[in-house]
């Protein structure tokens, strides 16, 4: 025959061994949320530098984009500009410079020619 108090150490193992068994298996899933988050950490930290490289890469194609204002005003000034030069089959017209300076002529032979006469 089994004591009584042999009986009940045998129920209080088994009650214990089931609390460890129930321990094992919290400690368990503990180690797998914290897996399991240490995971959603890292791809949270990807997709936050996958968006600072989107960042600046809106960044330069918003500075891209504002000077297509400015390459069209040099465009279009390129044009009129060409556009206003006389073609080479004109042969009234004296050639322009690109800077508008008007270029005079001044006899010198006659300027001299008349001072020379002065002096006689």
């Amino acid at each position: 025959m089994i004591r009584a108090s042999v009986a009940s150490g045998r129920s209080s193992g088994s009650s214990a061994n089931a609390k460890v068994r129930e321990k094992k298996k919290e400690l368990q899933a503990v180690t797998a949320l914290e897996r399991a988050s240490a995971l959603f950490a890292e791809r949270i930290e990807e997709l936050c530098q996958d968006g600072e490289i989107m960042a600046n890469a809106g960044m330069v194609h918003g500075k891209v984009l504002s000077q297509w204002g400015e390459m069209f005003d040099i465009l279009d000034f390129f044009l009129s500009a060409r556009d206003k030069k006389p073609e080479p089959d004109e042969e009234s017209e004296a050639p322009s410079t690109t800077s508008s300076v008007q270029l005079v002529r001044i006899p010198v032979d006659e300027l001299q020619g008349g001072t020379s006469d002065q002096k006689e």
